[in-house]
């Protein structure tokens, strides 16, 4: 049965942050609030968790297409290789915000991620999400939870989060309700950005 926490985006409370990253450090998987859809997330550099995400989403590690959620730009070299000034302004100006990056992969990437020529950059504008990346010392993996019901595509009541997936995951964060719609998806990889999906984030900025 997963743990329920109640964080509060306006002031989240390090004690109730310190069991989410207990549990993360642990290998577990996490439910937590973003600036749009609920995630499903796990600490970048446990490869058995992330396997674990790939387990649910019925796919191979290597064929998942997993977000990287960082706190803010400053360890982007780490993941992603060297961007123009033009790519990185954009960011800057975007982010923390409700948009998903694709940019081409670094050599330094963790093992799972090896063979990945590109990786998704988020920077939610979630007190609670970068609390957790911050607190935990590097990014976390995550992935958008789906609902089945055919009018919405994501569930945004945490309670009924917990209800369809407390056998599945370790923890669930009670952040209020979520959004339900996505980022918006902008491939950055090659010369010219591309937009893959229209979200919450606006594309006038680009």
């Amino acid at each position: 049965m997963a743990i329920f926490v109640k964080i509060y985006e306006e002031n989240p409370n390090p004690k109730e942050i310190s069991k989410v990253i207990r549990v993360l450090k642990n290998g577990g998987l996490i439910i937590y609030p973003t600036d749009t859809v609920y995630g499903l997330g796990c600490d970048i550099t446990n490869t058995k968790a992330l396997e674990r995400i790939a387990r649910l989403k019925g796919m191979k590690l290597e064929k998942t297409n997993l977000s990287f959620i960082c706190h803010d730009l400053s360890n982007l070299s780490d993941y992603v290789k060297q961007i123009d000034t033009r790519t990185f302004k954009v960011l800057k100006r975007a982010l923390p915000g409700p948009y998903t990056f694709i940019l081409p992969g670094a050599k330094s990437l963790p093992k799972a991620f090896k063979k990945k020529k590109t990786v998704g950059i988020r920077v939610p504008d979630n007190a609670i999400a970068i609390a957790i990346v911050k607190a935990l010392g590097n990014p976390i993996v995550s992935t958008s939870i789906h609902d089945e019901d055919s009018i919405l595509e994501y569930t945004t009541d945490p309670e009924l989060i917990l209800e369809k997936w407390h056998d599945l995951v370790d923890l669930v964060i009670d952040g209020g309700y979520g959004d339900n719609v996505p980022s918006t998806v902008i491939d950055f990889s090659n010369e010219n950005p591309e937009i893959i999906r229209v979200g919450k984030g606006s594309i006038e900025i680009f």
